[in-house]
Parts: structure tokens; sequence; C-alpha cells
């Protein structure tokens, strides 16, 4: 069995660019070509790989074929730039996954020394830090940051640090809604701020400290810098990191509601085990970058 490049291309174009239509144009071929591509592939394999639903999905066999491109595509790359040297056409793409509030905070830091040459592109998924996992698991990136220190067959896991969140809220918020003191019923009853439905640190923070329980009142801000603003504004309270928050509790615009009542969130860095120099350069700036900001992870954790 011969299974060409141009059909696993066809399945991660169709994935990516989520429709057939949007896929043939980017390769610059029919709809009808792009779909034939895809037919004469599963022929071939004797297995369905995406169902054609609006957008498209990966059934289970068609994941293991993603899968399969990207690394191909990688290797290819890490191949083309090795051979090309210093030659100013050498260029490489990857795409790794992040939690909003690394990227908002270091990951730009981190990855400035290896975007600045100008040979290296990068597209970036953002979820939250506990199901980043699930991207890579998949196919759709080389590289996660994630919660998880689970690994993952065929990937490295390499520790990058803790993020220090605490409970801030606003002076006026504090008194406004806590008069008598922060207490489990006080916790429930007044509003919180989450980043999206996925969003698990508030609920985190009230397991641990006040035995559970989530605010009937909920508001939802899916921006990392706007998140913060909301807090300083005295909507609610919410979990932030201390790398985004120093500057504004410095200043005293939010205060941590029970001083001391952290969630440390250990970040680890996946990506395949595929040796490249791509792969390697941006393991390495991620570390680097992880070291100055974030807390050591103490062993076992």
């Amino acid at each position: 069995m011969n299974i060409e490049l141009s059909q696993l291309e066809a399945v991660a174009q169709i994935i990516d660019a989520q429709s057939f239509e949007k896929a043939a144009e980017r390769l610059c071929i029919t709809q009808s070509a792009i779909s034939q591509r895809l037919r004469q592939l599963e022929t071939q394999l004797g297995q369905r790989l995406i169902i054609r639903s609006g957008p498209p999905k990966l059934t289970e066999a068609g994941v293991k074929i993603l899968k399969y491109y990207r690394q191909i595509s990688h290797l290819q790359d890490d191949l083309l730039n090795n051979l090309a040297g210093n030659a100013d056409n050498g260029v490489a793409s990857i795409s790794i996954a992040s939690n909003a509030d690394s990227l908002a905070t270091w990951l730009l830091d981190a990855l400035t020394p290896l975007l600045s040459k100008g040979k290296t592109f990068i597209e970036v998924h953002v979820d939250d830090q506990d199901r980043t996992h699930d991207l890579l698991r998949d196919g759709t990136v080389v590289g996660c940051i994630s919660a998880s220190s689970a690994p993952i067959k065929g990937c490295n896991c390499i520790p990058l640090g803790v993020m220090t969140y605490r409970c801030l809220v606003s002076p006026e918020y504090k008194r406004r809604h806590f008069p008598s003191g922060v207490d489990r019923d006080a916790m429930l009853a007044a509003p919180c701020v989450e980043f999206n439905h996925k969003d698990d640190l508030q609920r985190q923070y009230l397991a641990q400290y006040f035995k559970g329980g989530y605010p009937d009142i909920r508001h939802r801000v899916p921006s990392t810098e706007s998140f913060l603003d909301f807090i300083a504004r005295g909507f609610g309270w919410g979990m932030v990191p201390d790398v985004q928050s120093r500057q504004w509790i410095n200043e005293g615009k939010v205060i941590e509601l029970v001083h001391g009542n952290t969630l440390d969130i250990p970040l680890y860095w996946h990506i395949w085990n595929l040796r490249t120099t791509l792969s390697r350069s941006l393991t390495d700036a991620l570390c680097t970058e992880a070291a100055k900001v974030l807390t050591p992870i103490c062993p076992g954790t």
C-alpha cells in the first residue's frame, strides 16, 4: 500500500480549513479533486477518515492519519532546513497549544528569539491548561503547555514551573460584599467572574478553601486583559496569576481577598519526541523564559 503525501495533505487541509471548499482553495485545486483524494485514501485504508458534517470532523482513524501527517511535515521541514543550511529560503512552521494566561504573560517573550529570525512561522491554539493535552493527542499541535504531568505516548514531558493564582477583588468590592468577613456563604453570594465555561479555577479555589460550591451569579469575560480589568472595576472576584497581577496589586487597583490563599498550578511542556532542530530550539526557549517568571516545580509535584 502506498499512501501519497497529497492524500494526507488533503485530510489536514479539510480539518484546518473546516470545509472542503476552503481546503480546495488553499491547495489550488477543485473541490471535487480534494474529495477524490480523500475517497481514494479512505478506500485504500478501508476506513472512513472524516465525517462529512458541518464542520467536518475526524474519525478515530482520521485522528491517527492527521497526527502521522503532522509528524511527517515537521520532519520534512527540519530536513529541508538542514539541507538549506544558512540559506534565506529555509523556513518552517509549527503549531502549539497554550493556556490563555501563559500566552498573555510570558509565552511571546519566550518565542521572540525564535521568531525574530523570520524563518519560523507559528500557530498558537488557545485552550484551558487542563485541555491542551487533547490538541497534542489528536495531532492538531506539535507541543502543548499543560497542567497535566501525565506523559503522552511518543512525547516528552518537561516541567516548566508553577503559575500561582490569587483570588483578587477591588477594595470597594470587598467592602460591599464582605462587610462581616470572608466565609463560605459570603463567597457563594458574591458575583464571580470566569474566563469561559471551561475555566475551573474559581471552583477549585472554593473547593480548596471553602468546602466547595459555586456562586449563582457568574460573569464570563473571555479576554485575559479584560478579565483583570473587570475585577478592578468591582464587578466580581476571580483567579488571576501573579505574573499578570503584580503591578495592579502594587498600585492598589486590586487586592487579595484572603491573604495567602493561593492556587499553585504546575505547567508542563509536552512535545513530540521527534528531536528536530526546531523542536529543540522551541523547547529551550520555553524552558529559559519559564524559569524567569514561574516558580520551580518541586520534585514529586
